[in-house]
């Protein structure tokens, strides 16, 4: 092969897929490096036609409605009262949370439903647009867990994971989608909103994933809800069978495993303690020593629950509560001004439990 058919070889393989949507015949070997400049400023012409679109969809107020309105049709909308009243506070309380660390999210506020799907999922799309199935909130009862998981879906938002993802394989889908015909205007926007519609659940990396959930926890850390939720509602999913093998309903092909993902936010909220409180089965260690084993409740199992337990602890670590004295007031475990755990049926006793707490935190 001489020189000049290397170089052709090598642009038509970048080229020749671009090439189909605008109906120009495949260069052969045979062709002129003339004709490889050609597919090549097609090519170009299509991408950025692709980039003008994926604007409109992601930066444009009517883009986002488009594709708001077109998620809506397709997944259908839950109107029940007491989920979408939950659903509107968190996520007031959580874009409070995300400005505390990203002030942009006022450019761009979200536009969220609840979709009649039955399975446990969210997912945050291009533009903000963001669903949370009824599935999620049947079996996932506690709102702090729930907030959990949106936080984790406006983690993609605020980093625009989608958009660039579909930027990656959107040429090689589209190329797909129109065999061979030629496209432009206004029905390259509807086939990009239709990639887009399709391809919005799984995101596709699990570099994102894990991104995603180290932001969802910073934003629940300036929320008032108990960032050790973040670990608990990934013990739920273990539980659930949920991400067990990458074999379930939630994003199989592209997050972690639950367990993996449970036991990154319980390192994330033993530094945020300062490195002096973990939990792990049931069990919750403050300073290497153990100040208990939580029981299980009629909604959680003990792995579950002492999450909860350990967040607290980590927030009033994290916030100096330890400089105070363990007190019980009402029956709850109180560091300073911080509420540690009220003890169900199970349980030791608040006293027990709040002199242990004293002897060694």
């Amino acid at each position: 092969m001489n020189w000049k058919k290397k170089v052709l070889s090598t642009v038509t393989a970048t080229a020749v897929g671009l090439s189909l949507t605008l109906g120009t015949p495949a260069v052969t070997e045979a062709a002129g490096v003339g004709d490889a400049a050609i597919i090549l400023a097609q090519g170009w012409a299509l991408n950025k036609q692709i980039d003008a679109n994926l604007k409109h969809f992601n930066d444009t107020e009517e883009g986002r409605q488009e594709l708001y309105q077109k998620f809506r049709e397709k997944y259908g909308v839950c109107e029940d009262y007491e989920y979408n009243t939950a659903l509107d506070r968190i996520m007031t309380n959580l874009t409070r949370g995300v400005g505390a660390v990203d002030p942009t999210i006022s450019k761009k506020p979200y536009l969220y439903f609840i979709s009649n799907q039955e399975t446990v999922n969210a997912a945050c799309s291009m533009g903000h647009v963001m669903m949370v199935n009824v599935g999620t909130f049947r079996k996932i009862t506690n709102e702090d867990e729930l907030a959990a998981i949106v936080g984790h879906e406006m983690g993609h938002g605020q980093k625009d994971h989608v958009a660039k993802g579909q930027k990656k394989h959107l040429n090689k889908l589209v190329v797909a989608s129109l065999a061979g015909a030629a496209v432009g205007g206004g029905a390259l926007t509807s086939i990009v909103a239709d990639v887009v519609l399709n391809n919005s659940i799984a995101h596709g990396d699990r570099k994102l994933e894990s991104e995603a959930d180290l932001l969802g926890f910073d934003y629940i850390l300036h929320t008032d809800y108990n960032p050790g939720a973040c670990a608990a509602v990934m013990q739920k999913f273990v539980e659930m069978e949920i991400g067990k093998n990458n074999s379930s309903i939630f994003n199989p092909s592209d997050h972690p495993d639950s367990a993996t993902r449970r036991d990154t936010y319980v390192k994330k909220l033993f530094e945020y303690s300062g490195k002096h409180v973990t939990a792990k089965d049931g069990v919750v260690t403050v300073n290497k020593k153990t100040l208990l084993k939580v029981a299980a409740s009629a909604d959680m199992s003990s792995a579950e629950r002492s999450y909860f337990v350990l967040g607290n602890l980590a927030a009033a670590y994290h916030n100096g509560q330890n400089k105070y004295e363990a007190t019980v007031q009402n029956g709850v475990v109180m560091l300073g001004n911080q509420p540690i755990i009220e003890p169900l049926a199970g349980d030791e006793s608040a006293q027990v439990i709040a002199d242990r707490l004293n002897e060694i935190k």
